[in-house]
């Protein structure tokens, strides 16, 4: 048997703002939510392109941005869902970094009856 310590720093590729996407409120209503993807200064990248592994229950735009002078993502999502129900989504960013090809997001729905909601709550 073997004992084995590693230590050094790790850094960031990537900062993501929040890490996953929570899509949570009423069927009907509009429910959106954004996240920031800020690439860290030592690992320049750019999204080359935006993909979901479902499309039937988000739409999703990005935008590139600048703050403090240092470029950054804002993705938007958006869900479709018209009725009750729980989902599962992942948002794939593919880059043009040789380090890490393809961000992942993950994107999680609830969207919930307002009818039982009122029942609940007499």
């Amino acid at each position: 048997m073997f004992y084995l310590t590693v230590v050094g720093n790790v850094q960031n590729f990537v900062s993501i703002v929040p890490k996953r996407v929570v899509l949570r409120g009423f069927a009907g209503d509009p429910i959106k939510a954004t996240v920031k993807v800020i690439p860290e200064d030592n690992y320049p990248f750019t999204i080359r392109d935006v993909k979901a592994i479902h499309t039937n229950n988000i739409r999703f735009s990005l935008e590139k941005a600048e703050h403090l002078k240092k470029p950054e993502y804002i993705l938007s999502v958006e869900n479709l869902k018209k009725d009750k129900g729980r989902y599962f989504d992942t948002i794939k960013l593919k880059t043009d970094s040789k380090i890490r090809p393809e961000i992942q997001i993950s994107v999680i729905g609830n969207i919930l009856d307002r009818s039982e909601n009122k029942k609940q709550q007499k």
